[in-house]
């Protein structure tokens, strides 16, 4: 099966495709694209990077998905995730160094693609991902305290600077800057109150660019505006052009732990938006096809002037409740902001930055999951430690180090979770069940063994994998002094790993040297080529690996009366 099949080539396949459905598809992409607008812009300035930035790669990433991903219904674009991280890079590397980064990032996502490694990120631990985003979500919040009570002084990065300056420059509050974000969160709150189709941030956006106009004009009240924050915009735009950085091995080594960051973070939204889109509209997305084409456009957006971008959620579900049908709502969508870039953006001048403020504000409740984050708490307390680690270390430390401890703390979690699947048994019975959980449902059920004396026999359930090292350390200690073979049964043993095998090879090695056989009993094919792969077979006999547990008793008998 062919790794990269974009879904927007295929709905105009067998007939799918029809004028109903491009009417949708027009319809919702207006929608979505107007919708897309304030984000853009304000995701670009609270990333470090100039408002245009933010739209040109609502536009080109936005395009770029939608031809080459692998959902009907996801919209790309700049995310309120990214904030964390691309600020970090511009602030450390400046905007060269986020080019790179991204550039890279959007290799790593294709070589994930067409390695199908896109079911993997659906295994990460649901904590984790919302310790991340909860994480996010405040941190977003923190970034905007300056420009949502208009503070005069500069404020540092990281949270708790941050939050110490905001405390000692209190005194500084810009009232009028204060009220008007009030004034555009409360447009926001009560406007989703009473309307879904237009979303109260455009409506808010609006009100408070007019406002702001207005006081400006006939009460000479002045707001701290785009305009102010970005004069060069007063001159017009200039229509962007492919750029390639100039790149070098030192450059590329230092940036390979911020690209990565990107990669997985881009990966983890993206797909899980696509789930969501899945689970309301019943269509299936193609999880490599769509890293591939999040990593196309990542690759392509940079070029251009753009910043990282992934799948939004919240876009993609106005996509679909307003009637999307296929991705050429995001191509619409794309060619909505574009319309808007060429002839509306001068006027951008205008926003003022406390109507943004208030915008990010309410992303940043809108990501927090705070009734999730509170319902997790309930649960395991190792998931409630995983939880609140990774949310700290989002906060505190840095987004790069949350990643990179929270894949760890995933891997750590799996095994974990497969070693308490695994078991070894010691059957001191004469019979075993032949039931897998071990509940006798008939009397035909039960398989009647003869354990002659002098044999053990143990039991595997589960992978056998080097999470298992330990309870073979223990086997050892089951042993009673008279035996002479140790039967081991591998019937529930779907696979081994390299770890396992040397395990194995050290059990029979300490095993025969104290004078003990061991037999092998009910191992299936795939697991019987890998003992044979790595010369087991030749270490305890190739007699002593046998089907099933009536012959390994058969053949630790010969053994017996060969002693």
């Amino acid at each position: 099966m062919t790794v990269f099949q974009p879904k927007f080539f295929h709905v105009f396949q067998k007939g799918y495709y029809n004028r109903s459905k491009l009417t949708s598809d027009i319809i919702a992409g207006i929608i979505v694209g107007i919708i897309a607008l304030p984000l853009a812009i304000a995701f670009g300035i609270a990333s470090g990077v100039s408002p245009q930035q933010g739209l040109i790669t609502a536009i080109v990433a936005g395009l770029l998905v939608s031809l080459f991903g692998g959902s009907r219904f996801l919209i790309g674009g700049p995310t309120g995730a990214f904030i964390v991280i691309v600020a970090g890079i511009v602030a450390q590397y400046g905007l060269q160094g986020l080019t790179i980064a991204t550039i890279m990032a959007g290799v790593f996502l294709i070589v994930m693609g067409l390695c199908r490694m896109g079911a993997i990120f659906r295994f990460i631990p649901y904590p984790i991902v919302v310790g991340f985003t909860s994480g996010i979500a405040v941190t977003i919040f923190s970034t905007q305290v300056k420009d949502f009570l208009g503070l005069t002084a500069t404020i540092p990065s990281g949270f708790l600077p941050q939050w110490a300056a905001y405390i000692e420059n209190l005194s500084t509050i810009n009232w009028n800057e204060t009220i008007m974000s009030l004034a555009c969160l409360l447009t926001i709150v009560v406007w989703g109150r009473f309307v879904k189709k237009i979303p109260g941030s455009l409506i808010a956006l609006v009100v408070g660019t007019a406002a702001s106009v207005l006081l400006a004009r006939y009460a000479d009240i002045h707001l701290a505006t785009i305009g102010t924050k970005f004069p060069e915009l007063a001159e017009g735009l200039p229509m962007p052009s492919p750029v390639a950085p100039a790149m070098d091995y030192e450059t590329i080594k230092s940036l390979v732990s911020p690209a990565f960051t990107i990669a997985i973070l881009c990966a983890i939204e993206s797909l899980l938006a696509a789930m969501v889109a899945d689970g309301v509209t019943g269509k299936h997305h193609d999880s490599n096809t769509e890293l591939i084409g999040q990593g196309i456009a990542n690759v392509v957006t940079p070029l251009f002037g753009g910043i990282p971008a992934t799948g939004a959620i919240a876009r993609t579900m106005t996509n679909i409740n307003n009637g999307g049908k296929s991705p050429v709502a995001g191509v619409i969508h794309a060619i909505v902001l574009l319309a808007i870039y060429l002839f509306l953006m001068p006027y951008a001048v205008y926003i003022p930055l406390s109507c943004l403020a208030a915008i990010l504000v309410m992303v940043a409740y809108n990501m927090s999951e705070w009734r999730t984050f509170k319902y997790l708490l309930r649960g395991d307390k190792s998931d409630v430690a995983v939880l609140l680690l990774t949310f700290f270390l989002t906060v505190v430390v840095d987004l790069t180090v949350a990643i990179e401890v929270g894949l760890v703390l995933a891997v750590a979690l799996f095994v974990r979770r497969v070693m308490e699947t695994s078991s070894i048994n010691v059957i001191e019975e004469d019979s075993l069940l032949a039931t897998e959980n071990d509940e006798v449902v008939n009397p035909d059920d039960i398989e009647h063994l003869d354990i002659p004396k002098g044999v053990e026999v143990y039991e595997i359930n589960g992978p056998f994998f080097f999470g298992l090292a330990s309870k073979f350390e223990e086997l050892n200690q089951f042993s009673a002094e008279n035996v002479k073979v140790r039967i081991l049964r591998m019937r529930k043993v779907p696979f081994i790993d390299s770890t396992g095998i040397n395990n194995l090879r050290n059990l029979c090695e300490r095993t025969q040297n104290r004078g003990i056989q061991v037999i092998l009993s009910g191992v299936n094919d795939k697991v019987a080529g890998s003992l044979c792969k790595y010369g087991i077979d030749r270490l305890i006999g190739p007699d002593n690996i046998q089907p099933h547990i009536s012959l390994a008793l058969n053949q630790a008998n010969k053994v017996m009366q060969n002693l």
